[in-house]
């Protein structure tokens, strides 16, 4: 058992077992449309009946760590590259479509499956074939609880890990990064990603550098190798955001703290009610 700010569960445990909840209910889970979830419960449902283990990753993973939910139609599943047909087939029997019939995709990484507008996603690989999802990923996955259905969540490490690729003309994962260690920060173990990297280190330093510069006082737990080669990084003083440099990248609202939706920590609501308990002591 691995504490990391958010409980972990051993792999063991993984195999198609229903988990008690180890963080509260997050306030983002109530912006889940009703007909979306019932599409997503019922591929869990069909994965779970496997035993094979799988984990949430995309949009549900990020939104479990900073609590904004973006809506993009689908659920991402992070599964071991040798579960991956029986997991496909369980789909089929669910009713689901491959989507390749409507939009031809590349199967070397992924088979995405549908249910009307709602597609469904069995990833075991990262898209350039940098790395498959292997036991670590589960030996290290959060939990979360979403509409009473308790699931592994990829590892915050794995998650930036995956990310820092996506770095292409029509899209750009680094912002949803930028989010994700402002808001875990404390629990990033670095080490772990400096490994998992290995000769592409130079990729997140250039990553890190430009936090550095969207957040001049963060207080990046770094080791001591990437605070050597950050040296923008040095004096910190606490999560201090340049606003100005937010807007130049982009005037939406793009980029906020999240602590208060953090795994572990009270929703928003929560934090108003203690808040105003306070006020009447």
């Amino acid at each position: 058992m691995i504490e990391r700010g958010i409980q972990q569960v051993p792999h063991a445990a993984a195999r198609g077992q229903k988990r008690n909840p180890t963080v509260p209910h997050l306030a983002w889970t109530k912006q889940i449309p009703a007909g979306e979830w019932a599409i997503y419960d019922r591929a869990i449902s069909a994965l779970r009946a496997t035993g094979r283990p799988f984990m949430l990753a995309g949009a549900f993973s990020l939104a479990t760590y900073t609590g904004r939910w973006r809506n993009t139609k689908d659920i991402d599943f992070y599964v071991l590259p040798e579960d991956r047909e029986p997991l496909i087939q369980a789909l089929t029997r669910a009713g689901f479509a491959d989507y390749y019939e409507t939009l031809p995709y590349v199967r070397h990484w992924i088979f995405r499956a549908h249910q009307g507008d709602c597609i469904v996603d069995i990833i075991w690989a990262m898209a350039n074939q940098r790395a498959q999802v292997d036991e670590q990923w589960f030996e290290r996955a959060a939990q979360v609880s979403v509409h009473g259905e308790n699931l592994l969540v990829v590892p915050a490490e794995e998650l930036l890990w995956c990310k820092l690729y996506v770095l292409q003309k029509d899209r750009c994962d680094w912002p949803d990064i930028f989010n994700l260690i402002h808001a875990v920060n404390d629990h990033m173990d670095w080490n772990h990603l400096v490994d998992r990297l290995g000769d592409d280190l130079p990729l997140l330093i250039g990553l890190l550098n430009v936090h550095c510069w969207l957040c001049p006082g963060a207080d990046l737990k770094l080791p001591q190798q990437l605070r050597a080669v950050l040296p923008g990084c040095a004096q910190a003083n606490g999560h201090v955001e340049n606003q100005c440099h937010i807007d130049w990248l982009d005037t939406r609202p793009w980029f906020q703290r999240a602590e208060a939706t953090r795994p572990g920590s009270p929703s928003d609501t929560e934090s108003q009610r203690n808040s105003a308990a306070q006020k009447e002591d």
